[in-house]
């Protein structure tokens, strides 16, 4: 079977291509915008025309949250109209298209962890481009996986985790805000749970929703906390809401995942955000 890993030199997809060689009976491409340009439908089809992939894994996005706001035909074009071009190739070439979407298509207000059958209504560009793109994997392909996830991280890109280990060296306190609430996912824990699925992801029929982080919820202040006890740093982190820090985008305050169709369906247990925290930065710190 033969996997195509798009985007694959962001956090998801280098933890896939780390993963890739335990995985004896796949064979793996890999590719970045460097190689093929998922938003060049000709390009993209002469591309799987060739190498008929069996299942495609798209890890492409633009993830700058708030920048997204002053870019937003960058954002569609990589975020929503390359994911239209290989939901469209999906179809005419049978293979199935697995995209990697977020927690923020809600809009935030829930008080209980958010279902696959949960209206979405994001608000900021970058979730807008993101749900736009689940909608033409629901009307353009027959062979649709949408994985919605939550607060990547991982010792590869850049993201949270990282931020906080270098400011928290550089300084004696930070203010994090303590009134969004989520779950931290390790992308690495994402990367194996999807190769896992792979056998059920390619019998898929129509397109089917997944809400995928680890188990558990926090804050971004606790997760910030965590980070820095890990890491034995001596930095003082102080809790502030969100209306208190300046940001271009809008959040959602909660976006818990409920997570009981991928454990039912795929039959994976997910492991909690604390202990994947202590897994990635093992690596970080040595």
């Amino acid at each position: 079977m033969l996997i195509l890993v798009t985007g694959a030199n962001g956090q998801l997809g280098s933890e896939i291509k780390e993963l890739s060689a335990t995985y004896k009976n796949y064979q793996f491409l890999f590719t970045d915008i460097d190689t093929l340009d998922i938003s060049n439908h000709e390009a993209t089809e002469k591309y799987l025309k060739k190498n008929k992939p069996d299942i495609l894994i798209n890890c492409a996005a633009y993830t700058a949250v708030d920048k997204a706001e002053s870019e937003k035909d960058t954002v569609y074009n990589i975020n929503t109209n390359a994911v239209k071009n290989l939901a469209e190739l999906s179809s005419k070439y049978k293979f199935v298209l697995v995209q990697i979407s977020t927690d923020y298509v809600f809009e935030g207000l829930n008080y209980k962890p958010y279902t696959e059958n949960d209206a979405a209504n994001p608000k900021s560009i970058y979730a807008k481009s993101k749900y736009e793109s689940e909608i033409e994997m629901i009307f353009n392909t027959r062979y649709g996986v949408i994985i919605r996830t939550s607060w990547l991280y991982s010792s590869y890109g850049h993201n949270f985790v990282k931020t906080i280990l270098k400011l928290g060296k550089e300084k004696e306190k930070l203010e994090v805000i303590f009134d969004q609430i989520g779950t931290p996912t390790y992308a690495a824990d994402l990367a194996k749970a999807l190769l896992d699925a792979v056998p059920q992801m390619i019998k898929t029929s129509g397109t089917e929703i997944y809400n995928y982080s680890n188990e558990g919820v926090c804050s971004w202040y606790d997760f910030a906390c965590a980070i820095t006890e890990i890491a034995n740093n001596k930095c003082k982190i102080y809790p502030i809401e969100t209306k208190n820090y300046k940001q271009e985008a809008k959040r959602p305050l909660f976006s818990v995942l409920n997570k009981a169709k991928f454990k039912t369906i795929f039959k994976q247990d997910i492991p909690h955000w604390r202990d994947s925290l202590k897994k990635c930065m093992s690596k970080l710190l040595n």
